[in-house]
């Protein structure tokens, strides 16, 4: 199901419960991978739990889980396959916005 209203925090704990699913798979424990990511044990336990962790210290851990690529996206700009591709999401954005 796609997920239609996302906020920070939704976002951030999901990045959170996703870098812990790649941890335990890497078979890492909590303090292997703060080391790993060059951190304190607690900032690394703080993000798992909360989804809380500095910019520095989320690149540090993609680092660690071999996932910094997956950064090079983040505001890109978009490309449209169509012209009417990209109206609807102009429209859709118009549509969303608060005033």
């Amino acid at each position: 199901m796609i997920e239609i209203f996302l906020t920070p925090d939704k976002v951030a704990k999901d990045l959170a419960l996703r870098a812990k699913q790649r941890r335990v798979a890497m078979r890492l424990t909590q303090d292997e991978m703060s080391q790993k990511a060059d951190m304190p044990v607690s900032t690394y336990r703080r993000f798992e739990q909360t989804g809380q962790i500095s910019l520095q210290g989320l690149l540090k851990v993609a680092f660690a889980l071999d996932a910094l690529d997956d950064f090079n996206n983040v505001f890109e700009k978009r490309t449209w396959s169509s012209i009417d591709e990209m109206l609807e999401e102009k429209q859709h954005k118009q549509r969303v916005r608060h005033e």
